[in-house]
């Protein structure tokens, strides 16, 4: 005999499942969706095999689409029976299929800035395969088309992976512009609504952030425009949808903002050095 508590227990699980319940799969569905598409746009790197004919490409992408037509469908069916508005998924599909060359440029380009921009990067072909900065990247350039066309849950799930995978967390909303590169990448959060430019380089634990989290903001520009060639090391916080960031400025390690910043600035936070006595020195006892 059940008690009232365990009672209570197992109807608030079956009153909480996932409405409708033909919302299944979530993360994995996501997590399968970049894996498949991923072992197309990057053969011989996401997969092991290697296309010998643009034929092959053709028909392989073609049967992405309609596969995918059919997995999808769920969270179409919750934009119209929960949401209120249709979703035409298939029309979705073609035209990302459409963009696809476009958006797989912009993915070598940040290969290309991660390659550049890092010493300790032998190659190119190393970035795709090894740079957590590069994978979020890219993953964001995919999820950001879903999230402008409307689909509902999917493009959340797809930054999931990405930020399961390598700690950096993008919204899909966010607008980020060509040959970005994320240095390090682990602890990097960027909120919806922030709009950063072409070859802009950010460095781990860099938050583009919000000043206020009140629910009524939600339509309004909350997180800030980080312009051209701007630098931004590590632990730097930048808050606000009214603060920009100016270009080619470079942003210190651990630096507060909260305003805007001209083009060409230099911020950060200064270190003082003060030379202890030795009293002072023998009067320490750190224990650790």
């Amino acid at each position: 005999m059940l008690s009232n508590g365990q009672d209570e227990f197992y109807n608030s699980i079956l009153t909480r499942q996932s409405i409708p319940e033909s919302v299944v799969g979530g993360k994995q569905v996501a997590s399968r969706f970049l894996e498949e598409l991923f072992s197309i746009l990057f053969s011989g790197y996401h997969s092991e095999r290697n296309f010998t004919s643009k034929d092959q490409i053709i028909d392989q992408l073609e049967l992405f689409r309609i596969r995918w037509k059919n997995l999808l469908e769920p969270y179409s069916t919750y934009a119209d029976r929960e949401l209120g508005r249709a979703v035409a998924l298939d029309d979705i599909l073609h035209n990302f299929i459409a963009k696809l060359p476009g958006l797989y440029q912009w993915m070598w380009e940040d290969a290309e800035a991660a390659f550049l921009g890092d010493p300790a990067a032998e190659s190119i072909h190393e970035v795709i395969l090894a740079y957590s900065g590069f994978y979020a990247g890219a993953v964001h350039r995919v999820a950001n088309y879903f999230f402008k066309s409307a689909l509902p849950i999917f493009p959340k799930l797809l930054s999931g992976v990405a930020h399961e995978a390598t700690g950096i967390d993008i919204h899909p909303g966010a607008e980020i512009g060509r040959a970005f590169f994320m240095d390090h990448g682990t602890g990097i959060v960027i909120g919806e609504t922030s709009q950063i430019a072409d070859n802009v380089k950010i460095y781990q634990g860099v938050t583009l952030g919000a000043l206020s989290v009140n629910k009524s903001l939600a339509k309004q520009k909350r997180h800030p425009t980080i312009e051209e060639g701007v630098v931004i090391y590590a632990g730097a916080t930048i808050l606000g949808g009214e603060t920009v960031i100016g270009k080619q400025s470079i942003i210190g390690g651990n630096a507060w903002i909260t305003q805007s910043i001209p083009p060409y600035s230099v911020v950060y936070q200064k270190s003082e050095v003060r030379v202890r006595s030795s009293n002072e020195v023998q009067g320490l006892d750190f224990t650790i």
